[in-house]
C-alpha cells in the first residue's frame, strides 16, 4: 500500500497502513448507528469518564446517544464532533443544531475539562463540563467521505472507522448479510433527517479496533486533519467552537493526564451484549415496519374494492338514468305525433302499439330494478324454504304454453317426481324458470323447440333450459350475467328488454348458494344449466 501524505490523513486508510490485517465489513448506515449507539451507550449506562471524537452523518437520530453522554452531570469528558463544513453551512437551521438548546452550544465555546481522578477535580470538571466542541472541516479533506468514533478511557480505547466508498470500491466489498440488507430498509426511515439520499441509502466499509497504539496513531493523523480557519468571509454564526490547534492542546493535556489504561474484561462483555441488543432492535423495528407495511397493502386493496364498488354503483344509476329515459323519450314523441291532423288511422294505431310497448318496457325495468334493490338484502341461509321443482316448475312451464303455441313453438318439460327438496325460496325458484323460459321463447323463431329438464346431480338438482333459436356468439358469453347488457339480435322484432333478467337470475342463484352456466352456438341455439343446492335432511331426535 503507498504511504499516506504527510498532511489531511484518511482515519480509514491510515487504520490500515498500521495493521493491514484488520478485517473490513460492508454494512448498512443502520447498523453502523447500531455500533456506535452501541459504544456510547456503554459510556452512559457506567458512567465512563472519555474522551470522545467522532464524525457523524447527519440527521438528530445519530446524535441521540451522544446528547444522553454529554448531559451525564457526574461525569467529566471531552467530546469533539467533526463537521463537514456543507452540512454546517447549508443546515445551520436543520434538526442537527436545534436539537441542541442555546446555553449549550454556547457552553461549547469555553475550554474542554480535563478528565478528573479525584473527587475535587470531578466536580471541578462537572460545573464547566459542555455538551461537545464542535470543528469544522475544510470542503477538501480527506475525511468528507469518512465518519469515525473514537473512545479513550481509563478501562479501554476503541475505535469506529467508516467510509462512504465510490461505486467502484463498493463491488469490491463482500456482500452484506441478511441482517445487514433488512436493516437498510429500517435505515430509510431511521436517517429521515439525512438529506442526501445517496448518503442514506449507499452501504459503508467499516473497520474496527480496540489496540490502543492504533488508536493513537489515529488520533495523531487526526491531529493532521484540514479544518476550516477563521477567515472574515466565512460567517461568524458557522465557525468552530474551537481551532483544530486549540482543540488538539487540550486532547492532549486531557490524555496526559489520564491514568494508565487497565484492560477491563467487563467492559467487553458489557459492549458485546449491546451491540447484540442494538441489532435485536433493528431486527425487532424492521418486523414492526414489515407488518405495518402488509397492513398497508391490506388497507389499500380494500381502498381499491371500495372505490371500485362506489365506481360500479356510480355506473349502475347512470344506466338506469339511461334505461328510464329511453322508453319516455319514445312514448313522449309518439304522443306529439298522435296530435297531427294529417295522421292516418294506421298511422295513429302504430304509435298507440310504439306507447303501450314502452310503457310495458318501463314497467319491467323498474320491476327489475325493485327485484334487483330486495336481492341487496341477503337472507339467512338458515331460512331458506324446503320446496321441490315439481311444485313449481311445471305450473310455470304451463303459464307460458299459450305463449310458445301462438309463435308456433314447442314447449317441452320432463323430469322425474321423486327429486329431492332443494334449499331456496319458492318466488325465487319461480323467477328464475320464468326469466329463462322468457329468453328461450322470445330468441327461438317458429318451428323451434324449448325444453325444460331437471335430474339430480350430486349434491344439486340440475335444471336445465335448453331452446334451438339464434343462439349466442362466443364473445357475448361472458357478458350476458352483466347488468342491462342485451344480445345484439338483428333478426328479431322482439329482441328488446331492460338486459337484467340473466343477472337477477344469477343474484338469485347466488343467495341461495346455487350456480348457473351456459352454452350456445349461433344458429344451433342455447342451454342454461342451473344448479340448486339440495335441502340438508336434519336427523330426527331419537325415541325415548
Amino acid at each position: 500500500m503507498t504511504s499516506t501524505p504527510a498532511s489531511d490523513l484518511s482515519l480509514y486508510e491510515l487504520a490500515l497502513e498500521t495493521d493491514p490485517a484488520l478485517s473490513i465489513l460492508q454494512v448498512s448506515p443502520a447498523t453502523l448507528r447500531s455500533v456506535f449507539s452501541a459504544l456510547i451507550d456503554l459510556l452512559t449506562e457506567r458512567e465512563l469518564p472519555a474522551i470522545v471524537w467522532a464524525k457523524l452523518p447527519r440527521g438528530v437520530v445519530w446524535q441521540t446517544e451522544l446528547e444522553r453522554y454529554s448531559a451525564l452531570e457526574s461525569v467529566s469528558k471531552a467530546i469533539y464532533v467533526f463537521k463537514d463544513y456543507r452540512d454546517d453551512s447549508t443546515d445551520s437551521a436543520s434538526a442537527d443544531n436545534s436539537s441542541i438548546q442555546p446555553s449549550t452550544r454556547a457552553a461549547a465555546i469555553a475550554p474542554a475539562p480535563s478528565i478528573a481522578t479525584s473527587t475535587d477535580n470531578l466536580a471541578e470538571a462537572e460545573a464547566t463540563a459542555p455538551a461537545w466542541l464542535e470543528i469544522l472541516l475544510d470542503p477538501e479533506s480527506c475525511l468528507r467521505r469518512e465518519y469515525f468514533l473514537l473512545v479513550w478511557t481509563a478501562q479501554f480505547q476503541g475505535c469506529v472507522l467508516a467510509h462512504r466508498p465510490r461505486s467502484a470500491q463498493l463491488a469490491k466489498a463482500p456482500e452484506p448479510s441478511t441482517v445487514e440488507a433488512n436493516a437498510a430498509l429500517v435505515d430509510l426511515s431511521l436517517a429521515g433527517a439525512i438529506e442526501d439520499s445517496q448518503e442514506r441509502r449507499q452501504h459503508l466499509l467499516i473497520l474496527s479496533s480496540f489496540d490502543g497504539s492504533l488508536i493513537q496513531r489515529v488520533v495523531s493523523g487526526l491531529e493532521q486533519t484540514k479544518t476550516m480557519g477563521r477567515s472574515a468571509t466565512v460567517d461568524a454564526s458557522i465557525l468552530p467552537a474551537v481551532s483544530l490547534t486549540e482543540a488538539v492542546a487540550q486532547w492532549q493535556q486531557v490524555m496526559s493526564t489520564m491514568p494508565d489504561t487497565t484492560p477491563d474484561p467487563t467492559s467487553w462483555g458489557q459492549l458485546f451484549i449491546k451491540q447484540i441488543q442494538r441489532q435485536e432492535e433493528v431486527l425487532q423495528r424492521n418486523a414492526i415496519y414489515r407488518r405495518q407495511a402488509d397492513l398497508v397493502e391490506i388497507l389499500q386493496l380494500q381502498k381499491e374494492e371500495l372505490t371500485n364498488a362506489l365506481q360500479a354503483k356510480a355506473d349502475f344509476i347512470n344506466t338506469v338514468g339511461q334505461e328510464l329515459r329511453t322508453p319516455l323519450t319514445t312514448i313522449k314523441t309518439a304522443l306529439s305525433l298522435l296530435n297531427s291532423p294529417n295522421l292516418k288511422p294506421p298511422q295513429r294505431q302504430r304509435y298507440m302499439d310504439l306507447i303501450a310497448k314502452e310503457c310495458d318496457r318501463q314497467s319491467s325495468l323498474i320491476t327489475s330494478l325493485l327485484d334487483l334493490v330486495q336481492l341487496d338484502q341477503a337472507v339467512n341461509p338458515a331460512v331458506l324454504q324446503s320446496i321441490r321443482v315439481s311444485d313449481i316448475v311445471p305450473g310455470v312451464v304451463s303459464t307460458y304454453q299459450p305463449l310458445a303455441e301462438e309463435k308456433g313453438i314447442k314447449l317441452v318439460y320432463m323430469a322425474p317426481e321423486d327429486l329431492p327438496a332443494i334449499a331456496c325460496m319458492g318466488n325465487w325458484l319461480k323467477q328464475i324458470v320464468i326469466n329463462l323460459l322468457h329468453n328461450g321463447i322470445k330468441f327461438t323463431p317458429s318451428g323451434g323447440q324449448v325444453w325444460v329438464r331437471a335430474k339430480q346431480q350430486g349434491s344439486y338438482v340440475n335444471l336445465e333450459v335448453r331452446d334451438t333459436g339464434v343462439g349466442m356468439a362466443p364473445g357475448e358469453l361472458p357478458k350476458i350475467f352483466d347488468r342491462f347488457y342485451r344480445v345484439r339480435q338483428s333478426t328479431l322484432e322482439d329482441a328488446s328488454g331492460a338486459g337484467l333478467g340473466l343477472t337477477i337470475v344469477q343474484q338469485l342463484l347466488l343467495h341461495c348458494g346455487g350456480s348457473i352456466s351456459v352454452k350456445s352456438k349461433p344458429g344451433e341455439g342455447s342451454t342454461f344449466n342451473v344448479l340448486l343446492p339440495i335441502r340438508k335432511q336434519t336427523s330426527a331426535p331419537p325415541a325415548s
